[in-house]
């Protein structure tokens, strides 16, 4: 018999209610071991940070960078541009819409705090640098190995990714159930459980709509610079759409990506080299998803913030999550660090984060791959025009 696997988003989901079935009757000796257990995961996961963000970025920068060209330079350019309007479109709809549907809950200084039930006992797991530390030196050395003939740093380099797709594997994201359960738990017991899963359902149901205005976006624009039409277009990408929904995963999505766009009337040698590229670098979608989730959970804590705060957040964003499709979870994993350094978010509203990430991380991961096929079509014609 196959051994039934259980994907992360039904873990996650099985673990909220838990959590909030459990915060009713469980004694306060018992929801204070997951506490405890929350307050050092949570160290841990703040020393990972900047170990994932080196282990990740600096590879990416440097197989990106070996490949130096024109056309890589504008695709590059399509696919961040691309990314940085899905954030900012995020945050200007947020800014305007949320403030409508989320009350500030100003009796609570955080949202996951329980001051009444302490961890027994807490452990301090210091990083070896902070993020923004981690992010420079991932550009210096990856785009140093870019240029360099020799491989042993190049080696030393994937190596050193290989243990941290291992850390997020094997220990991270199996954990990360057991971290969301103990916060609902709290919530629960601290009775904000209900305000809470209530801003979660509106969050998602707004960042759906601007996920299908995004996508027909892409395609009209699309559709106009070939001058064909962007409704055709767009349907003749379901199929990677909806494989995307399945698979969860940029990487995993890219045979169908490929078969898609070629069938759009793509040339089979631009194709083959935006969708792989795009895989890694466009993240229209999951971009979306983190700015609007933060922008919720701030107005939620009644925390303020303004234009100029997102606007460096969301460009350093673009640039943070560079190798985050194909590593599980890796988008999100990748952005706690500029939360962190830029936001402000404590390791409570990381994990309200992760929570609300994964519970929409299939229509992210549809909307960047099925967005791949657009900049493949307008990189199409640039390179046809260039032939010319």
């Amino acid at each position: 018999m196959k051994k039934l696997r259980i994907g992360i988003l039904a873990r996650i989901i099985i673990a909220i209610i838990l959590g909030v079935a459990c915060g009713f009757f469980f004694p306060e000796a018992l929801v204070r071991i997951f506490i405890t257990f929350n307050s050092i995961f949570s160290e841990f996961l703040s020393f990972c940070i900047p170990l994932i963000i080196v282990g990740l970025v600096t590879v990416a920068i440097a197989d990106i960078g070996k490949n130096a060209g024109r056309m890589l330079l504008i695709t590059a350019l399509i696919a961040y541009g691309a990314t940085l309007f899905s954030g900012f479109l995020a945050y200007f709809t947020g800014s305007t819409v949320f403030p409508y549907l989320i009350t500030p809950e100003s009796s609570v200084e955080q949202i996951t705090d329980a001051p009444e039930l302490l961890p027994y006992f807490t452990i301090n797991i210091p990083p070896l640098m902070n993020v923004m530390t981690a992010l420079i030196m991932s550009f210096v050395v990856g785009l140093g190995i870019s240029k360099l003939k020799g491989h042993t740093l190049k080696d030393c380099a994937q190596e050193f990714q290989h243990i941290i797709v291992m850390l997020i594997d094997k220990v991270i994201i199996p954990l990360l159930p057991v971290y969301i359960f103990g916060i609902f738990l709290n919530m629960t017991c601290s009775g904000q459980v209900f305000s809470v899963l209530l801003v979660f359902a509106k969050i998602i149901g707004v960042i759906f709509i601007l996920h299908i205005f995004l996508l027909v976006f892409q395609y009209v624009i699309a559709g106009f610079i070939v001058q064909r039409n962007p409704f055709r277009l767009l349907y003749r990408m379901l199929p990677a759409y909806f494989t995307a929904l399945g698979t969860q995963s940029s990487a995993a999505t890219i045979p169908v990506t490929l078969e898609q766009t070629e069938k759009n009337g793509v040339s089979e040698d631009i194709a083959g080299f935006v969708v792989p590229l795009c895989a890694t670098i466009h993240l229209s979608g999951s971009t979306m998803k983190i700015v609007a989730c933060a922008l919720a959970l701030m107005i939620m804590q009644g925390i303020s913030f303004d234009f100029a705060q997102f606007a460096g957040f969301i460009f350093m964003l673009g640039i943070t999550m560079v190798a985050a499709p194909g590593v599980p979870g890796g988008a999100i994993m990748a952005s706690l660090g500029v939360l962190s350094s830029i936001l402000g978010f404590d390791e409570s509203a990381q994990a309200l984060m992760i929570a609300l990430y994964i519970a929409m991380d299939s229509f992210g991961t549809a909307c960047n791959v099925t967005g791949d096929g657009a900049i493949a079509l307008v990189v199409d014609k640039i390179a046809k025009i260039m032939k010319r």
